[in-house]
């Protein structure tokens, strides 16, 4: 479904990716890992079409993404590590894709109310967004891209400073969108986390993809020395 091939992305002076290849199929769920300022998340926006300034080759199924990323973005939704609300209630954030698309109203009710009731917080449907704690808002952003029946769902760092009850609700969703045959890519700080949700793991390190393979043999058997470090915790 996603194939990279000779990506490089630099700000500045600085390289942020350096000649990454990777594959992504349909229907896995792929952890990518790595210290902070590894590269991960510039790698996301690059998946996930919001970034198109950069060398190489992207295609999406087949699409050249740089070509037209508009395409792409409708198949692809992204949760960040720190979510923005938008203005209004809860209920206008989570229906905003599906207005943009231009769903019926009454889908839209169904959907979003559907959504929220499943993420146990049909409760906040009227609340102003902006006023909630980091946990719901963290909620929110995966009921916006879970409202959206689409190929690809992208979660950078879904449940890094979550309590227990939140952290269970976010990785009980990617094991739903497993389930269902989606496509999921997500970093996490998080081995164990990895372990339990990932088919594949990639591991990056200085902007470069070092070694990519199935979860338990990357965690049992590394190639690579620069991933046994990490995934051994020798930090």
């Amino acid at each position: 479904m996603i194939v990279l091939k000779g990506i490089f992305k630099t700000f500045g002076d600085k390289v942020a990716l350096k000649d990454v290849n990777l594959t992504v199929n349909k229907g896995e769920a792929l952890a990518i890992l790595g210290y902070s300022g590894a590269g991960k998340t510039t790698l996301l926006k690059i998946i996930s079409a919001l970034d198109v300034d950069f060398e190489g080759t992207y295609l999406f199924k087949g699409i050249d993404v740089k070509k037209d990323p508009e395409k792409v973005r409708k198949c692809i939704t992204m949760v960040f590590q720190n979510p923005v609300m938008f203005k209004g209630t809860v209920f206008e954030n989570v229906a905003y894709g599906l207005k943009v698309r231009g769903y019926c109203k009454g889908y839209i009710k169904e959907k979003v109310d559907e959504v929220l009731e499943y993420l146990g917080i049909l409760d906040l449907r009227d609340k102003n967004a902006k006023r909630l704690s980091g946990g719901e808002k963290q909620r929110v952003a995966v009921a916006r891209a879970l409202v959206l029946d689409i190929d690809v769902y992208i979660f950078d760092e879904p449940t890094s400073n979550l309590d227990i009850e939140n952290i269970k609700v976010v990785e009980g969703t990617i094991k739903e969108l497993k389930r269902k045959g989606k496509t999921v890519i997500f970093t996490t700080h998080d081995l164990l986390q990895a372990r339990r949700l990932s088919d594949r793991v990639a591991y990056i390190e200085r902007g470069e993809i070092v070694e990519v393979g199935e979860t338990e043999r990357v965690f049992k058997d590394p190639k690579d020395e620069r991933t046994y470090r990490f995934v051994s915790g020798m930090f």
